[in-house]
């Protein structure tokens, strides 16, 4: 009997012990599971802590280096924008100076006058300044032809002209469009009914090929183009640019 109780409070025991046992070892096993994870977080922390230190230590030293980089290409891409700028603008200014070398070269000294047809106005300049302008009239560009077929377009020549004489109290001479406009018949070259007299004003500036300079009973129509190719002028202007031009003076129509 004392032997079974024996041996049941050593059983007893036993059972205790391994029950110790097992506890110690579930609680061993936790603290080491919290110390791994205590060792997973330091080592994260400590990793975050050396990139940010990385990101400091590159954003103090290194991005400057690098900003300043770009800068010096966004300079330099700069400067060789101005330098070409610099170069164009000095190909313009040499060929502008070129080109008021050639004016100057082809422009005369004297007193020249510029008709513009189109516009049916003219300029007339002194030593390369315009000193007076107004409204002229030009040739009509219509179309005359007679009963033996001859034909006739009243147009003002354009170009380069000179003035070839200069006359006061001018008459004029009717050429055979004047009759055929008419519907007369054309007289001898030397006939008298072919000289008229008061209708060319009091001056007149020859311009060659029967072309005039000349003044006009028809003011209102002055700025437009009605004459048969001479051009008309009012009487004022007239007489300033026949005091201003001289025989040789050179006329530009265009």
């Amino acid at each position: 009997m004392q032997n079974t109780l024996k041996l049941t409070d050593k059983e007893g025991g036993g059972k205790e012990k391994r029950s110790f046992l097992f506890l110690k070892y579930i609680s061993n096993g936790f603290k080491k599971e919290k110390s791994f994870r205590l060792l997973k977080l330091s080592a994260l922390v400590v990793a975050l802590l050396v990139a940010f230190i990385a990101f400091i230590y590159l954003y103090v030293f290194y991005v400057p280096a690098i900003g300043g980089v770009f800068v010096k290409k966004a300079t330099v891409n700069k400067q060789i924008q101005n330098d070409s700028v610099t170069k164009q603008l000095t190909l313009l200014e040499k060929e502008l100076n070129a080109l008021k070398t050639k004016y100057i070269s082809l422009t005369p000294k004297q007193p020249y006058l510029v008709i513009n047809t189109t516009d049916n106005h003219f300029f007339l300049y002194k030593k390369r300044e315009l000193i007076r302008e107004g409204f002229v009239s030009t040739g009509s560009y219509i179309r005359l032809r007679s009963e033996d077929n001859r034909e006739w377009l009243f147009k003002t020549p354009k170009g380069k002209r000179t003035v070839k004489g200069k006359m006061t109290n001018p008459v004029w001479r009717k050429p055979d469009w004047a009759f055929v406009e008419e519907s007369l018949p054309v007289p001898s070259a030397n006939h008298p009914s072919r000289y008229e007299a008061g209708v060319l004003g009091d001056y007149a500036l020859s311009l060659g090929d029967g072309y005039l300079i000349h003044g006009t009973l028809y003011k209102r129509f002055l700025g437009m183009p009605v004459t048969h190719g001479c051009i008309r002028m009012n009487d004022e202007d007239l007489e300033f640019i026949f005091k201003s031009l001289n025989t040789g003076s050179h006329v530009y129509i265009y």
